[in-house]
């Protein structure tokens, strides 16, 4: 199983429109939060139906899962809570979205909700409890913030990752958790688009703009994630201890040669033929 993951795209359509010219190439594709921009000019009602239009036709084309970010939250509950409605509808699409579970083989994956307050927050303990009495040989969380005081979360001064989501860790060891919300923490001192706390690798893919974003790779049968930012790509091996800095990609695999084409189209240009 092949996955490709991406976080906060912040309603960049270029980077959408690759991500539906990459998906063909993978078995699973995960978004982990933030796929609209609370800053943006565009009206965030207009956001969510572009960005659903996008959600179907991805989930026309491979499996999905999405989970909500701290910018995709559109309205307040029952209870005053903040929460992504819109994220829930997106389950008609065929998108695996916050609250669910999906099983694909020996791999569980477990789609965590931004929370906002303690009611969301406890259905989501809730969720994890229940998810860890049923957990196969491998389990993968997608939850938008990374743990704090991990390097994937430091943004240069401080932490500002999720300090419950350590103690859940701790607590179920998980295989790996996907995050994203802090942009900078893969560029800088210090920083890094991956760590393992315990027996559970997380990983951030980190926030470029431009065609394509920023992502991370999962082979999971070959047990190795791969981190790709602009001009540069790197793979840890995930049957290793931790170990930094990640490997530079000496061969690269074919489905990299692949998106490196969709990336840069002229790479798939014929040349012109002689005469």
């Amino acid at each position: 199983m092949r996955c490709l993951v991406v976080a906060d795209l912040h309603y960049s359509l270029p980077q959408f429109d690759w991500l539906l010219a990459a998906a063909p190439e993978f078995d699973l594709v995960i978004f982990a939060g933030d796929a609209l921009d609370v800053g943006s000019f565009v009206d965030f009602r207009a956001q969510i139906v572009v960005v659903k239009k996008y959600l179907a036709l991805l989930s026309g084309i491979t499996k999905v899962i999405l989970c909500s970010g701290n910018h995709d939250l559109d309205e307040r509950s029952a209870e005053g809570e903040k929460i992504a409605r819109w994220i829930g509808e997106a389950r008609e699409l065929g998108i695996v979205c916050d609250g669910d579970d999906l099983t694909i083989g020996d791999t569980l994956f477990t789609v965590c909700p931004w929370w906002d307050g303690p009611l969301v927050k406890q259905r989501l303990e809730d969720q994890l409890r229940e998810a860890s009495a049923r957990r196969p040989g491998r389990w993968i969380w997608v939850h938008h913030a990374p743990p704090a005081n991990s390097p994937t979360s430091w943004g240069g001064k401080r932490f500002f990752g999720d300090v419950d989501l350590v103690q859940w860790i701790a607590r179920y060891q998980p295989s790996m958790v996907i995050s994203g919300h802090v942009h900078q923490s893969p560029f800088i001192h210090d920083g890094s688009w991956f760590d393992r706390l315990g027996e559970t690798w997380v990983f951030n893919s980190g926030l470029q703009p431009g065609r394509p974003p920023v992502y991370i790779v999962l082979d999971i049968d070959d047990a190795k994630a791969f981190w790709l930012p602009a001009g540069d790509a790197r793979y840890i091996d995930l049957k290793a201890p931790l170990a930094r800095p990640a490997l530079p990609i000496v061969q690269p695999p074919a489905w990299l040669t692949t998106l490196d084409r969709i990336a840069d189209p002229n790479l798939a240009k014929p040349e012109p033929m002689a005469g």
